[in-house]
């Protein structure tokens, strides 16, 4: 095996404090994650945006990071973004213009097929890119410096590390309230707000942490989660409309339309969650949320995929992970997804096939 095939596989290369030291050195960084970014993806890269402005402009530089964004945002995004630089392309391809940052950090993902808007731009680019990402797939020839932290619930854990090293601080509690409140928003909705198999002591020090250095968590569940608008309820009430449960009840199915988003008014982004309802039925192990999308190639299906952590009647979890490898996807053991190019009627069978 080649060095060059060692550097490419999807391996940590390097450390929280060796970023934090290419950052010291590096003097325009464009922050970049995954096409429709979540809590996770937003508090990443507007925590890291801020820490490294906040350091640079000890040396008199101005806005030497700034965050880039593709796709549909969350209802509450503005509100965390606050004025933090960033740019947005609602859809297709990411032109930054002339700008040309010295590095691109990369956080929340390392793959290829969540990155399509920026391809055209990465790759001229990957000799200065870096990856801090906690996901079990990745394509390593995107970046050579990559810090992939498999165990994390959240990639805001290493993103934290980064900060402090980089700020030359003692802990998490001493960062500043404007870079723990996105980091906090991470953990948070990547955990759930702290009820998936996924939290760790780890998880809550860190919170603990965040709290110390001035979040406030009430006021953020109600950003987060107090907001929404008549239309997620009326698109909620077809998802669970849609609910089939199969494989002798431990398999449900949720599917919407392109027609169902339209009659109840509601965005892209307003399913977001609905895979975790039909969970709380006891014998349910593994849910599957699909969505109809359409784009110029045609019809596409979005998969989320979560599974219960507890063994059920003497049988292992469900390695979500695998079902999504199988269908070009992936993600973690209990959370995944996946982009199938078929309708929903065919990727519904492909994931029931694929569950055996």
């Amino acid at each position: 095996m080649t060095t060059e095939t060692l550097m490419n596989q999807w391996t940590t290369t390097t450390t929280p404090q060796a970023i934090a030291k290419w950052i010291d050195e590096t003097d325009t960084i464009a922050l970049l994650t995954h096409a429709k970014p979540d809590g996770d993806a937003l508090g990443s890269t507007l925590a890291l945006a801020r820490a490294i402005n906040l350091k640079k402009s000890t040396s008199g530089a101005v806005s030497a990071a700034e965050c880039w964004y593709c796709g549909h945002m969350p209802a509450w995004a503005s509100k965390l973004i606050g004025n933090t630089k960033i740019r947005h392309a609602e859809s297709g391809e990411m032109s930054p213009g002339v700008f040309d940052p010295q590095g691109v950090l990369i956080t929340d993902t390392g793959a290829w097929s969540q990155l399509e808007p920026y391809r055209a731009f990465l790759e001229p680019r990957l000799d200065r890119t870096v990856i801090v990402d906690h996901h079990l797939q990745g394509n390593g020839e995107i970046a050579t410096k990559r810090l992939i932290c498999t165990d994390a619930a959240a990639v805001v854990q290493p993103a934290a590390d980064i900060c402090v090293a980089l700020l030359g601080l003692g802990s998490p509690s001493e960062l500043p309230a404007e870079i723990a409140l996105p980091l906090y928003v991470g953990l948070a909705t990547d955990t759930g707000w702290f009820k998936h198999s996924n939290v760790t002591p780890e998880v809550m020090r860190l919170a603990g942490d965040l709290l110390e250095a001035g979040v406030d968590h009430a006021a953020l569940f109600a950003m987060l989660y107090q907001r929404d608008r008549a239309s997620r309820l009326k698109l909620m009430a077809r998802a669970l409309a849609s609910l089939e449960v199969i494989h002798e009840k431990n398999l449900a199915v949720m599917m919407l339309t392109d027609q169902d988003f339209k009659d109840a008014g509601a965005a892209p982004g307003d399913s977001g969650g609905f895979v975790d309802l039909p969970q709380s039925v006891a014998s349910i192990r593994v849910v599957a949320m699909l969505t109809e999308h359409h784009d110029t190639e045609g019809v596409f299906t979005k998969v989320s995929m979560r599974s219960k952590p507890s063994a059920w009647e003497g049988k292992d979890p469900i390695d979500v992970n695998e079902v999504c490898s199988t269908l070009g996807g992936g993600g973690h053991a209990r959370a995944s997804g996946a982009r199938v190019r078929e309708d929903l009627a065919t990727t519904k069978a492909k994931i029931i096939e694929a569950l055996g």
